[in-house]
Order: structure tokens, then C-alpha cells, then sequence
């Protein structure tokens, strides 16, 4: 029985370890303690998108090149991914949680996070569940699908906590704990803070934990440049600090390295109509609006400015432009026609390679404002025409009902699954 003095905590995070290689090692016995690598495909100019702990102990990891992961670990065995078999997973893993306490957020394939109530709450009862999650995996799923659970008074510190011991790991961070067992971590290993991140934090002098700890709210937020700087003391301090508005998905975005049939300015743009399709979609699954389009196409050159990670030397161009608030798929293609008709057409801009769509500045439906230039009566039309869309694409897949601008693409740009989205709709 828990002891009243005990510790309380509020979240507990579940990271799946190494997930797709450790599913295909769970189906395929003969990868089992052996280096692997997922691959989208059988190529070496392609990165690993997945590697099992065999092979991370050489030095592969996700974004290795494969030709590299090859000299690095001579024996790797390559898997082309099954998306479809990761998801199935993934829900089986999900009904292994909930037999113990329910799933209050997906955060991407290979993570979820409980929110811990009442008798849960006390520490022993705490690491009690999470062992028992654990067993319900290991008994439900396979002995392959390992994870490590972090468990903390809010959802930003049970992420760094699961970070800590990999893999099966299962650490605790209390309030007591805090800031103090965070000296020994980096800026760059807490969750939102990438290279860019990172390089705006040294610019400011602040390159260690230690330094970053010691600033006020105020400090942080300017260092950080944003709201977010002051939401991250509270977090970091133990704090559950909540602000709805601020929790909203930013951007949404699909991108796709075009087959060489496709690499003409009508595949491109045939593909580019598809991707949008996409966006758009889950755009409205989750019940958000964008104000802003931007199209980035990259074309193959004798000297690009850069190389793509394939080894390609690329030219970049990019455009982006401002819309009303709007989720339809009728004003985001018209968004798109106008950046296709502004791109380059010069002889160093005719062989695309790659093709992205990004929709930004995301308003959630509760703070959508409807536009000044269309009615009511109009915009519903296009949300009633959009939804039946998106409910008959749903059950019959995506390409049931389409713009006839995407017949080039109907097999291209098939799905991939990043780790932070789930493939409902895909």
C-alpha cells in the first residue's frame, strides 16, 4: 500500500525501443540478435529509417545513409519497411497499455503518454504499473517489443525521463529530484530543442544545463524567444503547466522524392496535387485552419548548392504565400496553382527530383474567424463537399475521390510513416 509521504507524479510516457526493426526481428526470429536496418527502399543512396540495437552498437542510427550503415557494419541484414504490419502493431500495443490504465494522448507510433489519476499517483504505485504495462506488451504483443517508461510529474519530464535508460529503461523523475537530476543532461537532449535551437542557446551563453537551470522566466523566454521559453521553467521545475492554445500542431507538411517517370513539371506537379490532397486531409482531422502555402521543389543540377542526402546536387527554390483562413481543398489547390506559376523555368530548373507541400501558421477550429470575403452559406458548402470527401477517402482509401490533376500521381508518393504522426488516414 502506498505511503502517504510518497512522491506523487502525473504522467506517464511509454517509448517503444528501436520499434520498427524490433517488430520485424519479433516476426522474423532469424533477425533476432542480429544488426539490422529498415530502408524504405533496397538502395544505398536511401537512409535507414529504423536500426536494431545490433546495429546502433556500430554507429547506425536513424539517417544513416545506407551505403554507410554497410561499411560501418559489414554484416548489417536490410528489411524493407511494412507500414501496414507497424501500424497493426501499434494498435495491438495500445490495447496491451489500456488492460492496465488508458492511453490519454498518442504522440506518434512509438510513443504514448497516461495521465495518472488518484491511486496511481503515489510513487511505488507508479513504477507498479509500469512494470505491469510492460508485462502486458511482453505477454500480448511479443518479447521483442521492448520500451522504456518514463514516469514524472508532467508529460515534457516523463519524456526526458524515458530518454534516460534505453533500452527497457524505467526511471522515475520525483519533485524532489528536481532541478537536480537534470545537471547531467545537455540543452540538445530535452525534447524541442534541435541544432538550431541549440546554436541560439550557445550564441546566448547558454551551452549547459547548469547555465540554462539557473535563468528566471524572464531570462529563459528571452533566450528561447518565445512563450515557450517561460512554459519550459515551469516544466522543468515539475510544473503542469497547460496552454491550450499553445498545444496546437504549427504546420503540416508532405514531401515526396519523385520516381524518375515522375521527374517532368507534370509529374511534379501531378504528385505535388497529391501531397496537398494529403495535407489537406489531415488538416481537418485535426480540426485545424491554415493561413499560409508554401511549395519547395528541388531540381537536379550538373553543380548544385548543395547535395541531397541521395547524392544528387540540387537547386533549391521554395515559395510560400499567405491565405485566408481555410481548410477546403478548392483554395489551397488555387494557392498551389499560383506558386506553380511563379517557380523558376529557366534551363537549370527542368529536372524536379523532389517535390513538398507545407501548410503553416495553423488556427484551431475554436479561435477559427470566418473570412470577411466569404459567407457562411459558401464556406459551408466547401466544408459539407470536403467532409463527405474525406469520410468516402477514409473507407475506400485516398485516391476513391480526387482532382483530376492528380491522375499522373495516383501511384506515386505512397505512404510513409514519420514518427510523429499516426497513418489513420493512409
Amino acid at each position: 500500500m502506498a505511503s502517504e509521504t510518497e512522491p506523487r507524479l502525473r504522467w506517464l510516457l511509454l517509448d517503444l525501443n528501436s520499434y520498427f526493426a524490433s517488430v520485424e526481428q519479433e516476426l522474423r526470429p532469424e533477425l533476432r540478435g542480429r544488426p539490422i536496418a529498415v530502408v524504405p527502399v533496397m538502395a544505398d543512396t536511401t537512409c535507414a529509417i529504423a536500426a536494431s540495437y545490433e546495429a546502433k552498437a556500430f554507429g547506425v542510427r536513424t539517417g544513416t545513409r545506407v551505403g554507410d550503415a554497410k561499411q560501418m557494419c559489414p554484416g548489417i541484414e536490410l528489411v524493407e519497411a511494412r507500414h501496414d504490419v507497424y501500424v497493426d502493431y501499434h494498435n495491438r500495443i495500445v490495447e496491451a497499455v489500456e488492460k492496465c490504465v488508458p492511453v490519454s494522448a498518442v504522440l506518434s507510433i512509438d510513443e504514448m503518454a497516461s495521465s495518472l489519476i488518484g491511486r496511481e499517483q503515489p510513487l511505488s504505485a507508479a513504477l507498479d504499473l509500469a512494470k505491469r504495462i510492460k508485462a502486458s506488451i511482453r505477454d500480448n504483443v511479443g518479447p521483442m517489443l521492448r520500451c522504456s517508461i518514463g514516469i514524472a510529474p508532467n508529460r515534457y519530464l516523463a519524456k526526458i525521463a524515458s530518454d534516460m535508460q534505453k533500452p527497457d529503461g524505467l526511471v522515475a523523475l520525483t519533485p524532489d529530484q528536481l532541478p537536480a537530476a537534470l545537471i547531467r543532461l545537455t540543452p540538445r537532449d530535452l525534447p524541442g530543442v534541435g541544432s538550431r535551437m541549440e546554436k541560439r542557446l550557445s550564441e546566448q551563453g547558454v551551452d549547459t544545463m547548469e547555465k540554462l537551470l539557473a535563468l528566471d522566466r524572464e531570462g529563459l523566454n528571452r533566450v528561447w524567444g518565445s512563450i515557450n521559453g517561460e512554459k519550459l521553467w515551469y516544466w522543468l521545475r515539475g510544473e503542469d503547466f497547460q496552454d491550450a492554445e499553445l498545444e496546437h500542431q504549427k504546420s503540416i507538411s508532405q514531401s515526396h522524392v519523385l520516381p524518375p517517370d515522375l521527374r517532368t513539371e507534370e509529374g511534379c506537379y501531378a504528385v505535388a496535387h497529391k501531397l496537398l490532397h494529403k495535407a489537406a486531409m489531415r488538416l481537418r482531422t485535426a480540426r485545424l485552419w491554415a493561413t499560409r502555402v508554401s511549395l519547395t521543389i528541388k531540381y537536379v543540377t550538373p553543380r548544385g548548392e548543395s547535395r541531397h542526402s541521395s547524392g544528387i546536387h540540387q537547386s533549391v527554390w521554395s515559395e510560400g504565400t499567405a491565405v485566408i483562413e481555410c481548410q477546403d481543398n478548392q483554395t489551397l489547390i488555387e494557392s498551389l496553382q499560383k506558386l506553380w506559376a511563379v517557380r523558376p523555368q529557366d534551363e537549370n530548373h527542368r529536372r524536379p527530383f523532389y517535390i513538398g507541400v507545407w501548410l503553416g501558421n495553423l488556427v484551431p477550429d475554436h479561435l477559427h474567424t470566418l473570412s470577411l470575403f466569404s459567407s457562411l452559406e459558401s464556406e459551408t458548402k466547401r466544408t459539407r463537399l470536403t467532409s463527405t470527401m474525406d469520410a468516402l477517402n477514409q473507407k475506400y482509401g485516398t485516391a476513391t475521390l480526387f482532382s483530376a490533376s492528380m491522375l499522373l500521381a495516383r501511384a506515386a508518393a505512397p505512404t510513409r510513416i514519420a514518427f510523429t504522426s499516426i497513418p489513420d488516414l493512409f
